[in-house]
């Protein structure tokens, strides 16, 4: 029986959610498996995986042969790194303990890399932020003024509209003082 470590999908439409498992390599995709070796949410940025190293490397060295994603998946965490250093120990070219440091050292350099990007991704959205703020602004600014040049215009027109009735007033007796006057002549 040939064993694959692969996904098994899981969730709703749209919103995939993955296991990793062992499984037969002629069961179905979603169907019997024989371990669950961890979760992958692609969901989220960056991507959740939780994994079981231990249980992987086991099923490394049993022949468990991953698909390629799930490959991609188990060197991100570093399985396949602990499978080759455990390879060493076995033939004897390395201790147990310099492996262990080894991976260690490799995880704690990844979590720094993983951390930074969380960092950036936080900042790149808080710039973001901070521009869509910036821009906002201006642009009630703008209206702001926009709204003081027509109250302005307003009142100007206003002040043109009582001059042109204070003439047409001032006119109107006139007229009629010539009108009476032909009337009387």
């Amino acid at each position: 029986m040939s064993v694959k470590i692969r996904l098994q999908r899981h969730g709703k439409k749209g919103k995939p959610f993955y296991w990793i498992v062992a499984a037969d390599a002629r069961s179905k995709r979603d169907g019997r498996f024989l371990e669950k070796i961890g979760t992958y949410n692609p969901n989220t940025n960056p991507a959740t995986i939780d994994l079981n190293v231990d249980q992987a490397v086991t099923w490394l060295f049993n022949g468990a042969q991953p698909t390629d994603t799930a490959r991609a998946i188990l060197s991100y965490k570093g399985a396949l790194l602990k499978h080759h250093l455990e390879g060493g120990v076995r033939k004897g070219a390395l201790t147990p303990e310099q492996a262990e440091a080894k991976f260690n050292a490799w995880l704690d350099e990844k979590a720094g890399k993983v951390t930074a990007k969380k960092d950036g991704l936080a900042k790149s959205k808080a710039d973001a932020k901070a521009e869509a703020l910036k821009a906002e602004k201006a642009a009630n600014d703008k209206r702001a003024a926009a709204q003081a040049e027509a109250l302005k215009a307003a009142e100007a027109s206003e002040e043109v509209a009582e001059e042109v009735v204070e003439a047409a007033a001032e006119e109107a007796p006139a007229v009629e003082e010539n009108n009476n006057e032909e009337t009387e002549a």
